[in-house]
Formats: C-alpha cells, sequence, structure tokens
C-alpha cells in the first residue's frame, strides 16, 4: 500500500499522484477525492467528466481552453497508455505569460495534472490507442470555445513526435498564434513553476 503523493508546485498548474494499491489480482486506484484534491489547494466543483480516443501515435489535441462566463478548470489523466500533457500560461500580466509547463502521464502510473482557469491545455499521444479522461469545472459551451495553434513558436512546446509528425483535427490545424489572441484571462499573482516529482 502506498500513500497518496502531491506534488503541490503553485496554486496554478499542480501534479498529482493518485493512491495506487496492487495485489496478485491487479490493482485499484481512487482516481478521485475532493479531500486529497483541496489538500493540494485544488478547490474547485467539477461538473462534468470527458473522455477521448486517440488511435494513432503523435495524435495532438490542442491547444485548448474555454473562456468566460464558461471557463474550465481541468483535472487531466490518462486511462490507456502515455500521453505529454501541456498547460500554457494565458493570463493577461502574468510574468509567465505563454510559458509552459508539461508532464508524462501513463495510466499505470496514475499521474493526474490541474490545469485550472487561464491556461490553455493540450496533450500528445506517446503510443497508439490511447484513452484520455479529464473532468471540468463547467459545462462545455461553444460559444466560449477557444484555442492557440499547437506549434506557436513564441511558446516553444518541445511537442515529442514520431517521425511521420503530428495527427491533427482540422480545428487545431487552423487555431490562432498566441500573438493573434486577446485574453481575457486575469493574472491571479501567482507566476507558473516548474512541476516536479515525477
Amino acid at each position: 500500500m502506498t500513500d497518496a503523493v502531491i506534488s503541490r508546485v503553485t496554486s496554478a498548474v499542480t501534479l498529482l499522484k493518485a493512491p495506487h494499491f496492487g495485489d496478485a489480482r491487479g490493482w485499484f486506484t481512487e482516481t478521485y477525492s475532493e479531500r486529497r484534491a483541496e489538500s493540494a489547494g485544488i478547490d474547485v466543483r467539477f461538473v462534468q467528466d470527458n473522455q477521448s480516443f486517440s488511435a494513432a501515435t503523435g495524435t495532438v489535441r490542442g491547444l485548448h481552453f474555454q473562456r468566460s462566463p464558461h471557463a474550465q478548470a481541468k483535472l487531466v489523466r490518462c486511462v490507456r497508455g502515455s500521453i505529454m500533457d501541456y498547460a500554457v500560461d494565458i493570463r493577461l500580466g502574468s510574468p509567465t505569460y505563454g510559458k509552459w509547463v508539461g508532464a508524462k502521464l501513463t495510466a499505470e502510473g496514475c499521474e493526474q495534472l490541474y490545469v485550472p482557469v487561464g491556461f490553455a491545455h493540450g496533450f500528445v499521444t506517446l503510443e497508439a490507442d490511447v484513452e484520455v479522461a479529464y473532468k471540468v469545472s463547467d459545462f462545455y459551451e461553444p460559444d466560449c470555445d477557444g484555442g492557440i495553434i499547437w506549434n506557436d513558436p513564441t511558446i516553444g512546446i518541445d511537442w515529442p513526435l514520431p517521425e511521420g509528425g503530428a495527427v491533427l483535427s482540422d480545428k487545431d490545424n487552423i487555431l490562432p498564434t498566441l500573438a493573434q489572441f486577446e485574453s481575457d484571462f486575469e493574472y491571479n499573482g501567482v507566476p507558473l513553476q516548474p512541476l516536479t516529482g515525477i
């Protein structure tokens, strides 16, 4: 039996590892605990669960966010396979505006990335047949849907892609650059910090 490991990096982006219990039959994990989330500084109410399946290695989903009045915080985990998961600071006035952090999330490791309001989110699959599940703090509203192009050179995410390059949706392939984006997210006084503990 292992205890939950919490890597508290800021009140902005937080990396968690769920408790994981194994025996001869396999394993069990507690995928969400409000008490554990609150102890890590995550004080939001999640109202919807989403899940995606990506068939190809190198599938990129992002960089996405939802604007006010339906802005979403997310709690992301990989339930099959592995991904590199990213959060980009898009809070107006932030000293870390346009900067990013990333973490590898795996089904076996039970890691979770909390992405609060004010950050764009995206991930790339590191293998075939990957499933990702995430909780959100507000319902999906198409009129509030937003994004930034995944390969914006001013953001400079180092995506681990296979030889064939990224697999993208038509929508994600035509998102605006950070320079074309007008943020209405406010800086909360906490700059983005590097993720640690994984």
